[in-house]
């Protein structure tokens, strides 16, 4: 697309660059064009986040909102160029002789994707990079998504005749007959001479035959290996090893290259190979399950050998430790094991267009049986993983992912593929018109049911009470929702100090630093009121809370409910104590500047209705001002830059003449006018703002004190004591369930459609058990992302393992079960933190009663009392009823005391 020559660089090099707003229309421009009309093989970039968020504050582009802001910030620094260094690894691409990205990348907290024509703009404009390209692929059921492939398929090519792996990046939808040309062009082979193998954990898996089939429709991971062979009068040249299967290798095993570190993903090695052992893979029946006669090589196994089902851990295949942990919980949900276990083919949908003709739970089912074999071989998910990236494309790479967020697209592809509804009824959906709750949600429930009927349903979801209020005509809306899991926040009891420095605009005091402490996921508002406090702030004032950069003030903070996430412990800080708000009122912001410099804090005054001109700047600055004067009371006067530069003499120096010669006043200028009449234009009645740059000579900075202006504390300072970081203190998990239920605002950019205001408005929710499911998922919220940064919280959280009682919190009481009585059976642990975490799984047999570890292939046993740590992600409970006890249960099974060795 052609930029207009009014807002893109012109090829004279005389002329100046764009402006941020010319800047911002660019590349609204083509990102719009590229958007219209998006298809697979369309190239996009990656351009570092850091950067670009420095860019979106310097143009004015407010992603956030879905707008652009009406003007750039003034105040924000045009960036240097482009630096994406920060996302690339130090390996390289064999065949390419490039570097590649660095692993855990997330979009939008480390990195962006823009079109290629953005990306050759900004490029043209700032330089750097390097650049970054990828492509846009189809993906899921019947490939209608479109995605950026950001991570390729990594493939270590193993040949007889090399002493090491050669390494190449290829996308998952090349075919196999691509990977041939590769290989062949990597190793100087001619194309009939060589036949490659899937050589997948150091096993001949089988033979990639020259197929026009994709390299992801072939089920290879990323990071595993590919064998060659090269072929003499149709014989096979290689050493003569057999493999556990029978078939003869064309070299001996090599070893890996072994990774001291671990990227969300147990015994990982590098580029996201996994060392554990894989039995054969398994072949299909006719009736879609696995066979049980399949031969396996006991011998070659890293995992324990058991003698009891459920006890069979989960290869690794490259970052899918989250998979296997939200896995090994629900193979261990005794309600499924039952389901699957029997034959529940008769209730697969394969007509629901929002399932995935039983493909999904069929592979689970297959998987699952597998996992509660005897033989204790640990199992490679891949059929599994295949069938859930259709469903869910986004889990089709090998990054790491959530496993909280891959459970809940499981849990729901499991329900699409089992509904037993073939033909979904049209249900209008009603509002309880003053009805009791009992029969209003009892309605919700059966529409609900008439529409999604499963063993997840049957199983796993629960209904809750949701009521809106609005906060100006105060209608009333009540709805009853269904859940599938609840996601609960953890109440910080840790706090956070910050330190803003307050400036009386009203000349009554020096500024002074003020330090107080506030809730560590508080809001501005916690901020402004504890500061408020702090500095007795009378009901007649308000505080302005700005961050300051580079002696500007680089934006306000004037939304109450941001989060205080959003400042940084590195940020400068001031609150400016202001006349409470009226709707005429001008502010006055304050730049001071030496010699073409700036230096010192911003200050902030208000000017009055009617006082937008130079008599009213004039003695605003100079009451804020005052408290810094070393003599009498100033006064301040205008000059326009022209008159400065010709040494003309100012034409307020005459009523001047009077004053003390001693008595230094500095002069102003509106920031960015060249003469009087571009204040004029400012100073209409309809302007909100007026910034001026007050000009220092030496003489007057003699006559102030201007010590207090400089040096602003930041926000938190990391020295000493203090630089220790702040141990996370326990809260309970009825602290958190407390938390989840209380009343709160939505957010900005969650208003809701209030039908008595007609208007969107910022209701107030609240929310309710109502029906609770047998078995109960409770999410812990450990993790959070903003603009700004990425945070985990290693929050201990003191959850019951066998007495977990929800009684008092359920509010139906009629129809409730007799006992709301739960016990813990498995748990979802994460490690670390978010750039290179790893996740495992407690899981309890619960006919032994018996706890044991999943860490991938490696399963281990356990005592009851040891899962529970600060690592608990995912919690997993099953109603039991009154009366009987674990041990009970466990005889009255017959399953006997022994528990199984690991």
């Amino acid at each position: 697309m052609t930029i207009p020559r009014s807002i893109g660089f012109l090829s004279d090099d005389s002329c100046l660059p764009l402006t941020p707003e010319e800047e911002r229309r660019a590349i609204q421009l083509l990102e719009r064009a590229a958007s219209s009309n998006r298809k697979e093989g369309d190239q996009y970039c990656l351009v570092s986040a850091t950067w670009w968020n420095g860019w979106k504050d310097y143009v004015g582009l407010d992603e956030s909102s879905g707008l652009l802001a009406q003007a750039p910030l003034a105040e924000s620094i045009r960036p240097g160029q482009i630096d994406n260094s920060e996302l690339l690894s130090s390996e390289m691409d064999d065949e390419k002789d490039e570097l590649t990205l660095r692993e855990g990348l997330i979009e939008q907290i480390d990195y962006i994707l823009v079109p290629l024509d953005v990306w050759k703009k900004l490029k043209e404009w700032y330089g750097g990079g390097p650049t970054i390209v990828r492509k846009l692929i189809s993906r899921g059921q019947n490939n209608r998504e479109l995605s950026v492939e950001v991570y390729l398929l990594c493939l270590r090519i193993i040949h007889p005749k090399k002493t090491s792996p050669r390494t190449i990046y290829i996308s998952k939808k090349a075919r196999v007959n691509e990977l041939y040309d590769r290989i062949c062009e990597l190793f100087k082979l001619g194309r009939s001479k060589i036949r490659i193998w899937d050589y997948f954990n150091q096993t001949k898996q089988k033979l990639l035959s020259e197929t026009d089939e994709s390299l992801e429709e072939v089920l290879l991971s990323s990071g595993q290996e590919i064998l060659i062979e090269e072929l003499g009068d149709g014989i096979s040249l290689g050493s003569g090893q057999m493999d556990s299967t029978g078939n003869r290798l064309a070299l001996a095993p090599i070893e890996p290259q072994r990774s001291s570190i671990t990227i969300a993903g147990g015994p990982t090695v590098s580029n996201r190979y996994s060392t554990g052992s894989l039995p054969d893979l398994a072949q299909e029946s006719s009736s879609g399950l696995w066979s049980s006669d399949t031969q396996r090589d006991s011998s070659s196994s890293s995992s324990s050998k058991v003698d009891s089902g459920g006890l069979t851990g989960l290869l690794n295949l490259g970052n899918t430790c989250f998979m296997n942990s939200a896995i090994q919980c629900l193979v261990h949900t005794p309600q499924l094991v039952e389901y699957f276990l029997g034959d529940f083919t008769f209730e697969i949908n394969k007509s629901n267009p929002l399932g995935m003709q039983g493909e999904l739970a069929i592979a689970f089912g297959d998987l699952l049986r597998q996992l509660w074999s005897s033989s204790g071989i640990s199992v490679a998910p891949r059929l599994f993983k295949g069938k859930l990236a259709r469903f869910a494309p986004q889990f089709s790479g090998y990054n790491q992912h959530d496993s909280q967020e891959l459970l809940a697209f499981l849990l729901d592809g499991l329900h699409e593929d089992l509904n037993r509804v073939k033909n979904k009824p049209y249900i209008e959906a009603k509002s309880a018109n003053g009805r009791p709750d009992e029969e209003f949600a009892d309605e919700c429930w059966r529409n609900h049911k008439a529409r999604n009927d499963s063993i997840i349903v049957d199983v796993c979801q629960g209904q809750y009470k949701s009521t809106l209020v609005c906060p100006t005509c105060s209608k009333v809306s009540v709805t009853f929702d269904p859940f599938m899991y609840l996601s609960l926040p953890l109440p910080s009891s840790v706090t956070r100090t910050i330190t803003a420095t307050v400036v009386y605009s009203d000349g009554s005091r020096l500024p002074i630093p003020t330090t107080v402490t506030v809730p560590k996921q508080g809001s501005c508002r916690d901020l402004l009121q504890a500061i408020g406090i702090a500095c007795c702030l009378s009901q007649n004032e308000e505080l302005i809370l700005v961050e300051v950069l580079n002696h500007r003030i680089h934006r306000y903070y004037e939304r109450p409910l941001l989060p205080l996430t959003h400042i940084k412990d590195e940020d400068h800080l001031v609150a400016y104590r202001l006349p409470s708000k009226q709707e005429k009122s001008t502010r006055l912001e304050i730049t001071h500047r030496k010699k073409d410099r700036l230096f010192g804090t911003p200050l902030v005054a208000c000017l009055p209705e009617g006082a937008v001109d130079t008599a009213g700047i004039r003695a605003a600055a100079g009451v804020v001002l005052s408290p810094l004067f070393r003599g009498k009371s100033a006064k301040f006067v205008s000059r326009s830059s022209k008159e400065r530069e010709n040494g003309h003499a100012r034409e307020e120096d005459d009523e001047d003449e009077d004053e003390d010669e001693n008595d230094a006043v500095p002069s102003f200028e509106l920031a960015g006018a060249e003469d009087r009449n571009s204040f004029r234009d400012s100073s209409s009645g309809a302007a909100k703002r007026v910034k001026i740059f007050l000009d220092w000579t030496e003489k007057e900075q003699g006559s102030y004190d201007l010590s207090f202006l400089d040096d602003l504390p930041e926000v938190y300072k990391h020295t000493g004591f203090f630089a220790k970081k702040t141990r996370q203190e326990g809260v309970n998990l009825f602290s958190c369930l407390e938390a989840f239920l209380r009343e709160e605002p939505l957010g900005p950019d969650d208003m809701w459609y209030c039908p008595g205001c007609k208007k969107h408005r910022q209701a107030t929710k609240k929310l309710d058990l109502w029906r609770l499911p047998e078995i109960l998922v409770i999410h812990l919220k450990r993790f959070s992302y903003n603009r700004f940064m990425k945070n985990k919280l290693d929050t201990f959280v003191n959850f019951p393992v066998t007495d977990l009682d929800l009684g008092l919190y359920v509010m139906n009481k009629s129809t409730s079960p007799k006992s709301l009585a739960y016990e813990l059976y498995a748990v979802i642990n994460h490690y670390g933190g978010l750039g290179g975490g790893h996740y495992t799984a407690y899981a309890k047999l619960t006919k032994e009663n018996r706890w044991y570890h999943f860490d991938d292939s490696h399963v281990s046993p356990v005592n009851g009392d040891s899962v529970r740590t600060s690592a608990a992600y995912v919690l997993f409970y099953r109603r039991v009823d009154s009366g009987d006890t674990p041990m009970q249960e466990a005889e009255a099974s017959g399953s006997g005391s022994a528990a199984a060795q690991s």
